[in-house]
């Protein structure tokens, strides 16, 4: 509830970090646990939060003394050529943790994706497996599998803006044309910060679900009217890449482990 303790893990991160604006707007007290408490020493929220040094994988008991929900916002892809292992390895040590420490409730954010597909890429399985793993627990687990994440300031979004603007036309590979459902990160931080309290209901044959758009679109062709092919926003010699992946409609379902959430309400457009 508004003026517990919150813990966020990944703050440093696109996401992370404008989550821990949105709590603190919400009236959380807020802890971040952080590798290198110099990546955020520039953020807005800074003097506003407690800052942990510490990893996942680590001893969390300091980390989580107190706290009653934890967002688990991290990923170690392609770190190492074991990632896989160390990312479902510190998922369990995050859940034995929240377990010890009595929290209420761990909320993460993955990907989109069949998990009963064999054509799942190995990024993706990965991340639905330390899903998997943090639901093991006595803890209940908001899951939320997010679809493409797009908004101004992420790395990949900034590199598809550049391009546009510097490049009058573009080769693109096969990729672009692979469907994809992407939704607004301000939806995606509505929807993290409504998981802390959303009512839950136990529905065991759906225990997983999604956030996305409600129409699939590809980077280089349009699926909707409301999307604009990439190919040709790269012909013109502008900086604004909305018409080039522009959104439809938002849905979005929940779950808590087995347990779904019944209702959240509608992202507000007014969200950073």
């Amino acid at each position: 509830l508004p003026g517990s303790l919150v813990l966020v893990t990944g703050a440093s991160g696109y996401i992370g970090g404008r989550l821990v604006t949105v709590l603190l707007e919400r009236g959380y007290r807020v802890r971040c646990l952080v590798r290198t408490p110099e990546k955020v020493r520039a953020a807005p929220w800074r003097d506003a939060v407690e800052i942990v040094q510490g990893d996942v994988g680590s001893d969390l008991s300091a980390a989580m003394n107190g706290v009653d929900a934890a967002f688990y916002l991290v990923h170690s892809i392609g770190s190492s050529p074991e990632w896989v292992e160390h990312d479902r390895a510190v998922a369990e040590n995050f859940r034995r943790a929240a377990e010890d420490a009595g929290l209420r409730r761990i909320v993460y954010l993955g990907g989109l994706g069949d998990h009963s597909s064999d054509e799942l890429s190995e990024h993706l399985a990965s991340r639905q497996e330390v899903g998997a793993e943090l639901a093991k627990g006595s803890v209940p687990v908001v899951e939320l599998r997010a679809a493409v994440i797009i908004g101004s300031g992420s790395a990949s979004f900034e590199m598809l803006r550049y391009l546009v603007e510097v490049l009058p036309a573009m080769v693109t590979p096969r990729w672009v044309d692979t469907k994809c459902q992407p939704v607004a990160v301000r939806d995606v931080l509505h929807y993290l910060a409504e998981s802390l309290t959303a009512p839950v209901a136990t529905r065991a044959s759906e225990p997983f679900s999604w956030i996305a758009s409600t129409a699939a679109t590809t980077l280089a062709s349009s699926s909707s009217s409301n999307s604009v092919p990439l190919r040709a926003a790269c012909t013109r010699r502008t900086c604004d890449m909305t018409p080039a992946i522009c959104l439809g409609p938002i849905t979005a379902i929940f779950a808590v482990g087995h347990r779904t959430v019944n209702r959240l309400p509608n992202a507000r457009p007014d969200m950073p």
